[in-house]
Formats: C-alpha cells, sequence, structure tokens
C-alpha cells in the first residue's frame, strides 16, 4: 500500500515511521515543510518538501497513493484564527481535494480532544483521577475549547461531505488523538519531567503530580498509536468513521468501544500500571 504521510516528522508522523515502516505491506511517502538531512534519523525516507497551505505544492504527491495521513497543521490551544486558518483549515480542503482528484481510496485524518476539550476544562482537575465518573463517545457533540480544536471540528465535518458527496476518497477516519508525545517523553511521567526539565516545576509539587494525572487518562503512546493508524489503513467497510484515540488506560474519559469494534484496535498500553513515581522507573 503507498501512503502519504503529511506532517511526517513531527511527534505523530516519527511514530508511524518508527512503528510501520518496517512492515512490508507498507510503502510511505513523507510530506513535510522541512526535509531531514541524509545522516538524521529520518534522512532515509523519500520526502517532498511542501506546505499543505499550497495545494499545486502537493498536488503531485497525491498521485499513485492508496492512502493519505494526514498530521500537518498547526497543533496549539493557544491559537488564534489566524494561526489556523491556512495549515488547519485550507490545508484539510487541500488535502482532500488532491485526495479526489488522485483518487485517494482513503484519509486518515489527525482530529483531537480538543474537539471535545471543554469537557476536560470544566472537569479539571478531578477528571484526572479515578472515579471521575465523566464518559465520552464519539457520538458526543463537538465542544471545542480553542481555535485549534475548532479547527479540528471543522476537518471531520469536511472529511464527511467529500465521501458523501464525491467519488473519493471513499473512506475517511478522524482520529480524536489523546496524548502523543516524541520519543523520550513517552511514557505517564512524560509531560511532568519535561515541566522539571523546563524549569516550571519541582517533582514532588502539586503542578508536577497533576501532571502526572492527566498523563495517566491522556496518554497515547506511540505503538498504539500507530497500530490505530494501522487499523484505519487495513480497514475495507468503513465509509466514514470518528474513533477517540488514546491507549487503554483505567482513568481515561474517552471511550474507546467503537475503536475496538469496528477497527479492531487493541492497545498496549495502561498509564496505570506504571509505578507510582518516576524514581520507581526504569527511566530515572
Amino acid at each position: 500500500m503507498d501512503v502519504l504521510v503529511t506532517g511526517a516528522y513531527g511527534r505523530c508522523g516519527t511514530a508511524i515511521i518508527d512503528e510501520l515502516s518496517e512492515d512490508s505491506h507498507y510503502d510511505f511517502t513523507c510530506l513535510n515543510r522541512s526535509d531531514r538531512p541524509a545522516d538524521h534519523q529520518y534522512g532515509e525516507y523519500d520526502t517532498v518538501v511542501a506546505d499543505v497551505s499550497d495545494y499545486e505544492a502537493i498536488r503531485p504527491a497525491f498521485t499513485g497513493k492508496d492512502a493519505v495521513v494526514h498530521l500537518a497543521g498547526f497543533p496549539s490551544v493557544a491559537s488564534t484564527y489566524e494561526d489556523v486558518d491556512e495549515p488547519n483549515l485550507r490545508g484539510v480542503n487541500n488535502v482532500l481535494t488532491a485526495a479526489r482528484e488522485a483518487e485517494v481510496e482513503s484519509v486518515v485524518f489527525a482530529s483531537s480532544n480538543h474537539v471535545v476539550g471543554m469537557v476536560e476544562r470544566e472537569n479539571a482537575p478531578e477528571i484526572y483521577y479515578p472515579g471521575h465518573g465523566v464518559w465520552i463517545t464519539p457520538n458526543d457533540s463537538p465542544r471545542p475549547d480553542s481555535y485549534y480544536g475548532a479547527s479540528k471540528a471543522f476537518g471531520e465535518t469536511l472529511g464527511r461531505f467529500f465521501v458523501e458527496n464525491f467519488g473519493f476518497p471513499r473512506q475517511f477516519y478522524s482520529l480524536r488523538i489523546c496524548s502523543v508525545r516524541w520519543e523520550e517523553y513517552d511514557h505517564p511521567f512524560g509531560d511532568a519531567e519535561r515541566g522539571v526539565e523546563n524549569g516550571d516545576f519541582e517533582r514532588g509539587t502539586e503542578a508536577y503530580d497533576e501532571k502526572v494525572a492527566r498523563m495517566k487518562a491522556m496518554w497515547h503512546s506511540r505503538r498504539d498509536f500507530a497500530h490505530q493508524v494501522d487499523c484505519c489503513l487495513s480497514d475495507e467497510d468503513v465509509t466514514f468513521g470518528i474513533y477517540n484515540g488514546v491507549s487503554n488506560n483505567s482513568r481515561r474519559w474517552f471511550s474507546l468501544e467503537r475503536s475496538k469494534k469496528e477497527l479492531g484496535y487493541d492497545p498496549n498500553d495502561d498509564g496505570d500500571e506504571w509505578p507510582e513515581t518516576f524514581e520507581e522507573t526504569s527511566l530515572e
């Protein structure tokens, strides 16, 4: 399967490369705003250097592709409208239009938990701990917490419009991704330890403990994320679907029932299976 990955060298794109590039079933082409030198960790991959907001620049990369994993975009909840306008709004329209013209079969879209982020905002910090009683399914109405979250809700809706009104793409999968991190922070203590490194707080403080608690609920390990993308690319039945993207964390508030039933998603990781403190891990 020939797969184009936009935003390939970000957190999510590198997880796909790390976990799936050795699978002989896939031939990945990376589309990114910048290339990587030959001696870089990801320097060996075919790269199309282009910005998704520039249709003419990205269109040739779609020719002959079976699927697109669309990850490129402005990723911050601190975004303004101007921040998301071209990379997220125009970008997703350009990707879907290129997929339509190139007759690409399926698109996997990197949506976000921030599409329903107001639920977390209204229930934090209690929602980070067991027994919170909050449960979100993909059927729940969007409640974005930012222009970023709203732009992802737009992408979901536009994807449905394309598959129901045009011949291609035939399939559209929207993954409401929770917390995928770079490899060095790919664990429940990742955000907290990064905060320590940045001098934001110290271990053992309330702020540190809250970061750990949130990640034990929201962690989407790199291997589980790549596995979920693999499930989408392998599926032949779904026309349009929205799926929560998170590991099998005991204290999560995002339902995985649809992902497991329709995609065969079988996540390995659970944040609560890790030790209570970072000092008890083998990462210290």
